[in-house]
């Protein structure tokens, strides 16, 4: 976010390129060549096999269940950024934090959040849901998905407190927080959508439906 302070764990990671436009679309466009490359040997010995003998068919199942697999995977790391954690067996600590965070939210992102674990914040550069230790970032469209992973370094602090955290640094740089944060997944919207919880999957719906935030 432009006229923010940036964020001084940019410091630690001096070396990466700083998240803007261009990296997004490059990255799309790296991971989709990325699974194409596993994936397309499969496929490719798959119907390889059956045209070479049709009795072959059964083994060429095992290739193309291969090629089924690997992406599966890589949207199941990508999603494992907000899956709920364990239950904080902090509870009174739980609804004070929960009441904290209810403040950083509008009362439709509050209900969101309560409902869903994911708290939702426009930015420039998609829609973000923050979770205990990570966030989507839905990008304008609402077709395509990056992920990241970013953990408060503070042990025991209560779910609510780290989803926080998370978001006010997210409101101070966005993209220094994308920067900052280990990116995980980049692809289809839907293929991180059938990887979340029911309850989730509301707040990934209602994020596809919002714009972004004019820079």
């Amino acid at each position: 976010m432009e006229g923010h302070a940036a964020l001084p764990e940019l410091e630690a990671v001096s070396w990466r390129r700083p998240v803007d436009e261009r990296w997004l679309r490059l990255r799309e466009a790296v991971s989709a060549a990325y699974t194409g490359v596993y994936c397309l040997p499969f496929v490719v010995l798959g119907i390889a096999l059956v045209l070479l003998e049709p009795l072959l068919f059964p083994v060429s199942l095992v290739s193309f269940l291969h090629a089924w697999v690997i992406p599966e995977l890589f949207a199941y790391r990508g999603a494992r950024v907000v899956l709920p954690g364990s239950p904080s067996p902090h509870s009174r600590a739980e609804s004070a934090a929960q009441g904290l965070l209810g403040d950083l939210l509008g009362h439709q992102e509050r209900e969101l959040q309560r409902t869903t674990g994911l708290a939702p914040e426009r930015g420039t550069l998609g829609t973000w849901l923050v979770g205990e230790a990570g966030a989507l970032m839905v990008r304008p469209g609402g077709r395509r998905i990056h992920t990241f992973c970013a953990r408060v370094t503070e042990p025991g602090l209560p779910p609510s407190d780290r989803i926080a955290h998370l978001l006010l640094a997210l409101r101070e740089d966005e993209r220094g927080f994308a920067t900052v944060a280990n990116h995980a997944f980049a692809g289809g919207a839907w293929r991180i959508r059938r990887r979340l919880p029911k309850r989730q999957r509301l707040a990934l719906d209602r994020a596809r439906q919002l714009p972004a935030r004019a820079p």
